[in-house]
């Protein structure tokens, strides 16, 4: 996370500085893989980085702060995920791969991020509008693309035209959120990440043009 950062009292934090921040920000991020969000303490973080309580509240008010500052940063990350459906054809051979393509950067993206999405999910099912917000950046990577891949469909006759674009793409951008945050669940019900992914696309291109794919 580079760029001028300021401390909670407004100062601009020097390069030192900046790099403490940076080290507590890891490693409250390697702290979230192995223990629930509400358990790591401030003091926890601190003693992990080698520093103070009080150098981190130079930086963060609170866990939840730092928190927020490591998901807006996945957040702008995420917007790579427009990469995987902008501009991409969802005809013949070429739609199949599209589909192959945006659920393995999902599932992978997720997989990467899996902590801290974890503590996103759960800020916004409790209401929080902070979390709920970075959790619709995310998601909008993916939809925003796909409903325009629908209207282009639609324009060229290959898609009804009752269909929502929009409707279709919230729900294929919410599917693939429900099942990358459950990639492990899959395992005790006997199904292999290799057979997932190639399922979970076919139910993408059949949401997006309404046909098997061509493989």
């Amino acid at each position: 996370m580079t760029g001028q950062v300021r401390t909670v009292d407004g100062r601009v934090a020097g390069r030192r500085g900046q790099a403490t921040r940076q080290k507590l920000l890891d490693c409250l991020g390697e702290m979230l893989n192995s223990s629930p969000y509400r358990d790591v303490k401030v003091i926890d973080v601190a003693r992990k980085a080698g520093t103070s309580p009080a150098t981190f509240y130079q930086y963060f008010p609170d866990v939840e702060g730092a928190v927020l500052e490591i998901a807006e940063y996945m957040a702008k990350e995420a917007a790579s995920l427009n990469a995987l459906v902008a501009d991409r054809s969802w005809t013949g051979k070429a739609g199949w791969q599209t589909a192959e393509e945006l659920v393995d950067g999902f599932l992978s993206f997720w997989r990467k991020h899996d902590a801290i999405l974890r503590v996103v999910d759960l800020g916004a099912a409790e209401g929080d509008k902070r979390f709920y917000r970075i959790r619709m950046k995310i998601l909008n990577a993916v939809a925003g693309s796909l409903t325009e891949s629908i209207k282009d469909l639609q324009g060229r006759g290959k898609v009804d035209r009752e269909v929502n674009p929009a409707a279709i793409a919230g729900s294929l951008a919410a599917m693939l959120a429900a099942v990358a945050g459950h990639q492990k669940g899959f395992q005790s019900w006997g199904v292999k990440q290799s057979e997932l992914k190639p399922n979970l696309a076919l139910l993408v291109h059949l949401g997006v043009t309404g046909k098997k794919p061509t493989r």
